[in-house]
């Protein structure tokens, strides 16, 4: 000891009087919301980066910069995972039927139901491949349907819009927005947009930002638990995402689009609004 407090050219009392020194506010502070930071980043499975840990920390009412959690992040060593690139999967029908794009890119309403996008993203398991198709409001965020299956055929997409339509109260002339996938194109899949009263749009083949709140959806999902996981059955990988879907993506993750709240605070947020009126 005597010999390190000549190297750091300090008295060896010096020395024990620091150590003795009591921790000050600035720091006790600090160190109780790297607990915190630690504690939301776990709770979102290792998905949140500074922002989202600094919007639930405010959510808390524990006031903090983030610059201040990006750097406590950074001395704990806390990385979320990260996406990886995009790669086409479209299959288009080049004999379907002309649709126009009724989107153009503009993924907002106002009302739940009414602008509705989807898309089919496929997962690997052990016994082979599983397919999920979605149907994601424009409004909320919510994912309003889904459907998981072993095959990719036109029943896939119908089963989520079915879902969503049972769940939720779509308006007249609402619009469904896809890629031009064969299976959106489909004779059977518009036969069940026009029982519906859902009008068809579809973007531009391999241009993914025509569809980019469902490619947002997929790259979330792939990024925060498909690639991170491994499913030795179909069943397995279902039940994951089905908790995904509806226990942390629609209730519990914050959405930089919805100023840091959930998809179910926004949309319950709207029917109060429709009672008190």
């Amino acid at each position: 000891m005597a010999l390190m407090c000549k190297w750091a050219g300090v008295s060896k009392s010096g020395y024990y009087s620091w150590r003795k020194k009591p921790m000050s506010a600035t720091k006790e502070r600090r160190e109780d919301l790297k607990e915190l930071v630690k504690l939301i980043f776990d709770e979102s499975g290792q998905t949140y980066g500074y922002r989202r840990v600094h919007a639930e920390l405010l959510r808390q009412g524990e006031q903090a910069g983030p610059e201040l959690v990006r750097a406590l992040m950074r001395q704990l060593g806390l990385v979320p995972c990260q996406p990886r690139p995009w790669r086409l999967t479209t299959v288009p029908d080049l004999q379907a039927a002309a649709t126009p794009d009724l989107v153009r890119r503009d993924f907002t309403a106002d009302v739940p139901g009414a602008k509705m996008v989807g898309d089919i993203t496929y997962i690997k398991t052990w016994e082979g491949w599983l397919y999920l198709a979605t149907v994601i409001d424009c409004c909320t965020k919510t994912v309003f349907g889904y459907a998981l299956a072993d095959h990719m055929r036109t029943s896939l997409v119908a089963d989520a819009i079915d879902m969503a339509a049972r769940n939720h109260d779509i308006p007249v002339d609402a619009i469904f927005h896809s890629d031009r996938g064969a299976q959106y194109t489909a004779a059977e899949f518009r036969d069940k947009l026009r029982a519906l009263r859902i009008r068809p749009s579809v973007g531009r083949t391999g241009v993914c930002w025509d569809n980019a709140m469902a490619e947002s959806f997929n790259g979330a999902l792939k990024n925060e638990l498909i690639y991170r996981t491994a499913y030795p059955t179909r069943k397995k990988a279902r039940d994951a995402i089905a908790q995904y879907i509806e226990v942390f993506y629609n209730r519990r993750r914050l959405h930089s689009g919805l100023q840091y709240r959930t998809p179910i605070e926004v949309y319950n947020e709207y029917l109060n609004r429709q009672i008190a009126a």
